[in-house]
Formats: structure tokens, sequence, C-alpha cells
């Protein structure tokens, strides 16, 4: 599954542009699913049947986008001024490599040299405005033969295992869910599975509300990452998780009061098991979860998440050892729908 993971973390999937991720996923799919099919927002929905016939009572779901740009102007100096797609924090995103469009043209995300800049401007964030991507242009006809306004991009980082177990990458969230499930429809299934591979979470879990309310499910099981910030400076009372005390299995974040019953059913597998399992420690953030449960007469929904540093940068840290685990407990909740 890692090496999975690691090709995931290298493709372009920028909200509302996910389109490598998907063919990339179709491609793996198509050879063990029963149908797979596009919809009109972009979410890729995999059906698979299983031992048991349920047709479409249980869906899984991870989202392909990440967070990355969008080129708004193009100057007459042939840098490009852009916006951010989905949350990303400003202080982390200067000087960073991206790349840009279908062609993946590389820039470095630039701002005014240090030297340049007054005391008053260096105690403060610079806005978005300040910002720009320098792609080497000479200028701006230049530029227009590379890019293209309303072409996106994203961070430049190289898929690595870090140190002691740990995993880093761009766009962690959430290839890992897509992962999971990836490996998932390679195996046989003891009930009916529906998979669905959601697009634009990241502006608003939008593309999990048309996959939910076309498949219509009962219970749904989202794979997800979530905020890990066990770091120096945190208050211990603000740490949510910790990377390597295995999934985190969610009873509210700040979207979502999740299912009571599928909350202790996975608490109680995990248990069973001998698998790690850790909750939130602090109410925050949000996932496909908070769209999905409103989506018609409602669905019962759960999610198991990997705690992941970094969350929205360039690059994200997370543990392999989590994720191993994610799936080992998504493959006993199947089993335990199924029974």
């Amino acid at each position: 599954m890692l090496n999975t993971l690691k090709e995931l973390c290298l493709l372009s999937g920028v909200s509302g542009d996910e389109g490598e991720v998907r063919r990339y996923i179709e491609e793996k799919a198509a050879s063990c699913a029963d149908s797979v099919r596009t919809d009109a927002l972009g979410n890729l929905i995999v059906f698979k049947k299983g031992k048991k016939p349920t047709g479409n009572k249980l869906m899984l779901a991870a989202h392909m986008d990440e967070v990355g740009i969008i080129i708004t102007r193009i100057t007459d100096e042939g840098f490009l001024k852009f916006d951010f797609v989905g949350g990303v924090d400003r202080r982390v995103a200067m000087g960073k490599p991206v790349i840009v469009g279908k062609n993946k043209v590389p820039g470095v995300i630039g701002l005014k040299a240090v030297h340049l800049v007054s005391r008053e401007e260096r105690k403060k964030v610079p806005k978005t405005e300040a910002l720009y991507i320098d792609i080497g242009a000479k200028n701006k006809e230049a530029a227009e033969r590379k890019v293209e306004l309303g072409d996106c991009g994203c961070f430049v980082c190289e898929p690595e295992e870090l140190g002691d177990g740990l995993f880093k990458a761009r766009a962690i969230d959430d290839r890992v869910g897509c992962a999971i499930m990836l490996k998932l429809l390679e195996e046989d299934l003891p009930l009916d599975v529906t998979f669905a591979f959601t697009a634009q979470e990241e502006v608003g879990t939008r593309g999990a509300f048309g996959a939910a309310f076309s498949v219509t499910p009962e219970i749904a099981l989202v794979l997800e990452t979530t905020t890990a910030a066990d770091l120096p400076g945190v208050e211990a009372s603000r740490r949510v998780c910790y990377p390597g005390r295995g999934p985190v299995i969610s009873y509210m974040d700040g979207g979502t009061i999740y299912d009571r019953e599928l909350f202790d059913t996975l608490r109680r597998l995990s248990e069973e098991k001998g698998i790690p399992w850790q909750t939130k420690e602090y109410i925050a953030g949000g996932n496909d979860a908070r769209t999905i449960q409103r989506s018609k007469a409602g669905v019962r929904v759960a999610a198991v998440s990997a705690a992941t540093r970094y969350l929205h940068a360039p690059a994200s840290v997370g543990s392999v050892a989590d994720f191993e685990n994610m799936l080992r407990l998504t493959r006993l909740f199947l089993e335990e729908m199924g029974a």
C-alpha cells in the first residue's frame, strides 16, 4: 500500500482539477470492480460486489483533491498572481516550489526580499496579494505561452519515509484514504461496497454531497487524515491526536457528531484485535462526513483518520503504522457489517 500512496502523492489534484488522480484510480479500479463511473462533480464512484449482496447500503469515502493555487493574473513582467484553493496557511507558502498547469511548469512562490522589508512589515504575515509565482518568464507574452488564467498548481514534495516509521509527502490528506480503498478493492469483500473517491472536499466538501445523494447509502465510513498538533509550543489541551498512536476514531469534530453505535463498533474491533487507537482530544476540523450525513433522509456516518502533522502544507508527516492499522480496522469493519 505504501508504494501506491507514494504514487498518489506525486499526482496533481487541486480541488476542481482532480483529473490526474481520478485517471490513476480509475485505471487501478477497472480491473477489480463491477462498475466504475464519474459523476458531474468529478467524483469517481466504484462498486464492487461482495459475498453478501447488500447493494449500496455501505459506502466508503475518501477525497482525491488537495489544497493548492489557481492563477488569476499574469503581470507585464511575466510573474503569476494567484489565489489559494482551500485552506493554505500563507506563512508556509513563501519561497516554496510549485508546479503549474497541465504542463507542470516549475515555479517558486516569491515575495519582496527581506532586505527591502520594513521593520513593521516583518511583524506581519504578507497578504496573498503580495505574493506571486516566478516561472522564469522574461515578460507577459513568454509567460502566456506556458500558463493560462485559471490553471491550477500544487506544491512540490518528494514522498519519502522519514525517521522512525514516519512518512513525508504532499497531499497525504487524503491520498492515504484513497490508497486504503484501492487496496481493499483488490481483495474479496464480505459484502457489497461502494467506494466514493470524492472531489472538492478542501473547498467545502462539495463532491461528497453529489456522491452520497446518488449512492444513497445507509452507512458511510470516511477514511481521512486529521490534524496532529503534537508539536513544540502547542499546549497539551490542544494537541488533538498523535502520529504513531493508532487510527483516530472520531466521536465528534467541527462538522459532524458521529453515529454512536458505529463509533463503539470501531472501538470494540480495535480493542478485540489489538489495534492501537485514539480519539480526538480537541474538537476541531471536519470532512466529507458532515455532508454525507445530511444527504436525503440522512446517513449513519463514522470516520477513521490518520493523525498527520502539517496538514495543508507543502509537506505533511504521518505514521506508516497508522496507515496500515487504518487498513486493518477498515477491513474488520467491513467483516462486521457483512456479518
